[in-house]
């Protein structure tokens, strides 16, 4: 076998093994980008523990054969970076706050689609998944939640602990 097809068998494994490894995975479409706006994308994906790349195209389709995903030839055509994230939301929500403090990135990153939990998500899921808040933040606020009843009673217990020693 050829030198260049070894590799590009390297290069397929390295993606099976980071779909596996993912929690989500989100394509999506790139043009024009500056190389400051790439590399401000990509600190922002470490910043969530994601990782941003870019590979051909048919190495990412032979990756999702492989590992039996279908659904996502339509959106393998054209210029694709492929995002990888242990979580289900992070990803998405990181390009639509991008986008949002960024307004010079409109139509130059443009999510397709995404595998998140096994399943494919198209551009609508990604938005709405991009609206859920992070797994800290819902853990946050579920906490908030169970506490407050608990603080109010202690609170309710210290007034009537004081009126007693008032009288």
């Amino acid at each position: 076998m050829s030198a260049n097809l070894e590799a590009k068998k390297v290069v397929v494994e390295e993606i099976k093994g980071k779909i596996e490894g993912a929690k989500s995975v989100v394509l999506a479409t790139y043009d024009k980008l500056t190389v400051a706006e790439v590399t401000d994308l990509r600190n922002k994906f470490r910043a969530v523990s994601g990782e941003y790349k870019v590979y051909k195209n048919t190495l990412i389709r032979k990756a999702f054969e492989e590992l039996g995903i279908q659904g996502f030839d339509q959106d393998l055509n054209g210029t694709t970076a492929i995002v990888f994230c242990p979580d289900e939301t992070s990803a998405c929500a990181v390009f639509a706050k991008a986008v949002k403090e960024n307004p010079a990135l409109e139509g130059k990153i443009v999510p397709k689609s995404a595998y998140v939990s096994g399943a494919y998500v198209d551009q609508k899921g990604i938005k709405a998944l991009a609206s859920i808040p992070s797994r800290e933040v819902l853990l946050a606020k579920m906490l908030g939640c169970l506490q407050s009843p608990i603080a109010k009673f202690a609170y309710v217990l210290n007034s009537i602990a004081q009126n007693k020693q008032e009288s």
